[in-house]
């Protein structure tokens, strides 16, 4: 019998289905209130906030929603909060859309997880189960979520998982807090607990465009140091681009705004019934609530990604994107204009580009390109950082 990698399986599904629009895979936002206070979350409402819970959708109104999705050919659902153990109907929502045939991810903090929680999605797995830790100790962890207990109860709900054999997966944000605990994590989940362990450094301002996440976000230098110091990052990053950064050449696609799946492919639905293109993007919306899924897919949905470019920028023709995470929702949360480029985020993506020797093709007229006014400093940079690092790096696997 012939074994296919689920990777290369899923990869293959989204290829195929590409030009089809259809919407395969989508997150629905359970809440946007959590227990915890994170300094770096995008979206973390009190749990107590009552204005929120009463607005929240209904039980009967996500089990409509999960009809709908699923009638158009959804196939993926991120179940995702704000922390999703506080609706107190979570586990009656969560095996409605089990037994629907979705391939369900849920996010959580842990720290609500119990041994009847544990034990009920033993009985009904999910396809996948992550926790974010925000530190090695105690202590960091939280001088982040600002609750006392919350790094033992935490512990305590990734401990009930495993005993159940779940199918979890621990990460973290990186960010100032907590950078020089990051091997201290990895090792911890690796090696003591035997799961699989991911970092990010990709921090966002909040949803009401509030900047202060980006007080503890990380240096552009800082984000690709983390990088250099992990062989197999360093190998995934190079295969990603290797694999991806000349997606955007079509020139059917020469002048969308969007070159992502958003809209395409996949969806967002905030707790309130509003549709979106992606979770962070709450520019515009469809209003569940006042019409169908369907109505929303096919036509509003439709038409925001039908949106072109209303001026050239130096992201317009930029094929560095697979290793920017340059969208119209960072644009909007940061810049408040869809079409603005981040800098942060050009940075990053050029000072990854140089130190981790990706090639980059020419783009335009960019400061951070040969020629521009902020090239040199960034390649007397980059050089710096490799000189530093002591790694090998890993070939390229084409089953990345």
């Amino acid at each position: 019998m012939k074994v296919q990698e689920y990777g290369d399986w899923s990869l293959g599904i989204h290829q195929r289905l590409s030009t089809k629009r259809i919407p395969i895979s989508g997150s629905i936002e359970l809440t946007q209130r959590c227990n915890n206070q994170c300094v770096h979350c995008y979206n973390n409402l009190s749990v107590g906030d009552q204005k929120a819970r009463e607005e929240e959708l209904t039980f009967d109104e996500y089990r409509s929603i999960i009809d709908e999705i699923v009638d158009a050919g959804c196939l993926w659902l991120l179940l995702t909060g704000g922390e999703i153990l506080i609706r107190k109907d979570f586990f009656d929502l969560y095996v409605y859309a089990r037994q629907k045939g979705l391939l369900i991810t849920l996010f959580t903090n842990g720290t609500r997880v119990t041994s009847e929680i544990a034990d009920q999605l033993a009985q009904l797995p999910p396809f996948a189960l992550e926790i974010t830790i925000y530190g090695h100790t105690k202590e960091t962890y939280e001088s982040i979520t600002k609750v006392p207990g919350s790094y033992d109860r935490c512990i305590k709900g990734v401990n009930l998982l495993m005993v159940r054999k779940l199918p979890l997966k621990l990460k973290t944000m990186a960010i100032t807090a907590n950078r020089h605990e990051i091997q201290d994590m990895k090792q911890f989940v690796e090696e003591d607990l035997g799961l699989e362990f991911k970092f990010d450094a990709m921090i966002n301002p909040r949803l009401d465009c509030s900047q202060s996440p980006l007080e503890v976000r990380l240096t552009p230098a800082e984000v690709v140091e983390l990088d250099l110091q992990y062989p197999d990052r360093v190998s995934e990053w190079q295969c990603f681009a290797d694999r991806f950064n000349m997606v955007d050449s079509h020139p059917d696609r020469a002048n969308n705004l969007y070159v992502c799946g958003a809209g395409n492919n996949s969806f967002a639905i905030d707790p309130y019934g509003r549709l979106s293109v992606c979770v962070l993007s709450s520019a515009d919306s469809y209003n569940l609530r006042k019409g169908s899924f369907k109505e929303g897919w096919d036509n509003y949905l439709a038409a925001e990604r039908q949106k072109s470019v209303s001026r050239h920028t130096k992201c317009t023709n930029c094929r560095l994107k697979s290793i920017c995470g340059m969208c119209p929702a960072n644009s909007e949360l940061e810049c408040s204009d869809a079409e603005a480029p981040v800098d942060f985020l050009c940075q990053v993506a050029h000072l990854r580009a140089h130190t981790l020797d990706i090639p980059m093709a020419s783009h335009g007229e960019c400061e951070y390109c040969e020629g521009g006014s902020r090239y040199a400093e960034m390649m007397e940079t980059a050089e710096r950082m490799k000189e530093r690092s002591l790694n090998k790096v890993k070939p390229c696997s084409p089953n990345l």
